[in-house]
């Protein structure tokens, strides 16, 4: 009689105990989605809502290599209500100098992609920009300029510090040519400005660049701002811009016994969770006053950020397209290494590495020489599965472990 009492509590603590669990999870979960249901919008919904009450939205793709940002951006300017109302599509990925054959491309009267190739190939890095989802773009705003008036035409502007490779000779000049770059934030931050008049009669754009570039106001620990594009305008020109990320993998640094950085779900995957009941439908949540923009802050200044940062510090909304499973990175071309291009890779290579570096990628590409190296490294590559969701936690490792 007693084993049996004993068995009959331990049967109905236990199943207290999971339904409490239970009960505790869905708590955990219910804000998030009810958030989605009572705040969330079709992003192009969202989007174009947002020109009307905002003169610049800065776009950030949390990837360079995410494609799905791209097919967003290329279905929001086919909007009559986006092309009706925005002139102005500003491009991180390319340097003011090479702004005459983005030009040239786009007012040709026979679309001629071989007009854009010195825009892609002289990049930062020096070594190309082969990025399909921007020759898309740039293809789609081509298309839809042959069907507008002149003067009513989508202009699309490189905003990136100016490069002349032909000046850089030696190693040093390199160097040189890399110390400029500190001033990449500011400099796009005054090109944009300028461009839309200070925001004095109303021109009205787009800025598609990545994350370190779209924050608002994350600070350090010394509660001081880190500056960057996003936040130039946010601290300068208030109520004038809107910053809003994709929805993607996010980058961790932690500092144990040495650096760890990974790729990895928000929140343990709470956020995608939330997704994932809301039917995984794609959808735009703005962050003010709401527990996604409460959301501890995650990105690269983790090591040195003020506590209490949140997510809302960084960004006023986030776009969710697809689960993190079905996000694509993007296709690469080739067209732009051309034969002559080749030639100048090879001496751009003996100035940007060292011959340790370059030792090593011949390794890496079982090459025999730069040239061998060349045509193996810089070849067209297929749009794939994002490689950085392979290794991600568990979409529940928030029930677990917590957010």
């Amino acid at each position: 009689m007693k084993t049996h009492l004993i068995v009959s509590l331990l049967l109905f603590t236990t199943s207290a105990v999971s339904v409490y669990s239970q009960t505790s999870i869905n708590d955990q979960l219910k804000p998030y989605v009810e958030v989605l249901k009572t705040q969330g919008k079709d992003p192009l919904e969202f989007v174009t809502g947002k020109l009307r009450e905002y003169d610049l939205l800065i776009f950030d793709d949390a990837l360079h290599t995410a494609a799905e940002p791209f097919d967003f951006y290329r279905e929001l300017i086919k909007t009559d209500s986006f092309y009706n109302k925005v002139k102005y599509i500003f491009l991180e990925a390319v340097s003011l100098n090479k702004q005459q054959y983005l030009d040239a491309y786009l007012e040709s009267d026979i679309e001629n992609t071989e007009l854009l190739y010195p825009a892609f190939q002289d990049n930062f890095s020096g070594t190309g920009w082969s990025y399909k989802t921007y020759f898309d773009l740039l293809h789609t705003v081509y298309l839809i300029n042959k069907n507008l008036p002149v003067e009513n035409r989508l202009k699309v502007f490189g905003v990136s510090n100016p490069t002349y490779w032909s000046e850089i000779k030696t190693p040093k000049d390199f160097e040189l040519f890399q110390k400029t770059l500190a001033t990449h934030d500011f400099f796009m931050y005054k090109t944009i400005l300028q461009e839309l008049n200070n925001f004095k009669n109303g021109r009205k754009g787009i800025f598609l660049t990545n994350t370190r570039h779209a924050y608002k106001q994350i600070k350090n620990r010394d509660d001081e701002l880190y500056w960057n594009c996003g936040t130039f305008f946010y601290q300068w020109h208030p109520g004038k811009t809107y910053s809003i990320h994709f929805h993607n993998v996010y980058l961790y640094f932690e500092m144990k016994e040495e650096l760890l950085i990974k790729w990895d779900r928000i929140a343990n995957g709470i956020w995608d969770s939330a997704f994932r009941e809301n039917g995984d439908k794609p959808v735009a949540v703005p962050l003010k006053n709401n527990v996604f923009g409460k959301e501890a802050y995650i990105g690269n200044h983790m090591l040195n950020v003020l506590s209490g940062q949140a997510m809302y510090d960084a960004y006023d909304a986030v776009i969710f397209l697809k689960p993190l499973e079905d996000m694509h990175k993007t296709a690469k071309v080739d067209f732009i290494y051309t034969q002559e291009f080749k030639k100048e890779l090879k001496r751009r290579y003996k100035l940007i590495f060292s011959d340790e570096q370059i030792a090593k990628e011949l390794n890496d590409y079982d090459a025999g020489n730069l040239e061998e190296l060349i045509e193996k490294e810089f070849v067209r590559e297929p749009r794939v599965p994002l490689p950085q969701a392979e290794t991600i936690c568990e979409i529940d490792a928030w029930k677990s472990f917590g957010k």
